[in-house]
């Protein structure tokens, strides 16, 4: 669903890479969670799966596309396969809540008689029914997050991306949000989430990846929990210097004991969601 193979991204000017060899697969239907601190590389990552920007280095396949081979004027139809969810909602002010999920489906190509069929139906999923007449600087925080999921499932995508999608909202609307993100998930939807919220990380207990200047260097692939202060950077190996005269001989690596991790559980077939 989401391949990334030895990607590289430099900035002109950095020191250091923003992405530095970076490998990742995420499986259809997966629910994962990417952290790290800024500068880590996270949001690096997403623009190269929304091909915002493109690697100097690497090999990138969303959903069967390879990336390489999408030439600039199908980038819009190629990311309208994709479902993106802002921080900051990014909702059209002067158009009703129905209007912002509907104007999302027009620009698809969608006729009126099929968006005026399945904004309703996307709304019911959003629990928005009753605010559908409602501009945005008349709903809460929670209820214009829930608009901008709304905008971004209407046309069902296979991935789902979401960059910090409860920054700015309360505990309990924090909640909200992500087990609507865990009933898209549930009809089959690829879910992506970069958040600094561990409470929800922990929580939830999905894949957890975490990303340290420029690279991946922890994936709890089962029951993921937040170490972003712990998580181990990957160890280079030891350079042996030959002397000349002396022929070193490399000490022994003790093997420490493999830990026993839990089979888990068999996934059940997820429901089809149909609008």
């Amino acid at each position: 669903m989401i391949l990334l193979d030895s990607v590289t991204k430099q900035y002109p000017g950095d020191e250091n890479p923003a992405l530095d060899s970076v490998s990742l697969h995420i499986e259809p239907n997966e629910f994962v969670f990417l952290v790290g601190k800024s500068g880590a590389g996270k949001s690096t990552l997403m623009k190269m799966i929304t091909k915002e920007e493109t690697p100097d280095a690497g090999k990138i396949i969303i959903g069967g596309i390879d990336l390489d081979y999408v030439k600039k004027r199908h980038i819009p139809g190629y990311r309208r396969r994709l479902g993106v969810v802002f921080q900051d909602f990014k909702l059209l002010p002067r158009r009703t809540v129905y209007e912002n999920v509907a104007f999302a489906l027009e620009i698809a190509g969608m006729s009126g008689k099929d968006i005026r069929r399945t904004v309703p139906k996307v709304l019911e999923l959003v629990d928005l029914s009753d605010q559908a007449k409602k501009f945005p600087d008349q709903l809460s925080g929670g209820q214009r997050q829930r608009v901008s999921i709304a905008r971004s499932v209407a046309r069902q995508p296979k991935i789902l991306i979401a960059d910090e999608p409860t920054a700015n909202l309360d505990k309990l609307t924090t909640q909200e949000i992500i087990d609507l993100l865990k009933k898209i998930n549930d009809f089959g939807t690829t879910i992506l989430v970069t958040t600094h919220n561990e409470n929800i990380v922990n929580n939830l207990q999905k894949r957890v990846i975490t990303m340290k200047d420029g690279k991946i260097v922890n994936d709890q692939k089962n029951n993921g929990i937040y170490e972003l202060g712990s998580a181990p950077v990957p160890k280079q190996p030891a350079r042996v210097v030959q002397v000349p005269g002396h022929a070193l001989k490399p000490r022994p690596v003790q093997k420490s004991t493999p830990k026993l991790t839990q089979k888990p559980a068999s996934k059940s077939k997820p429901r089809r969601f149909v609008i």
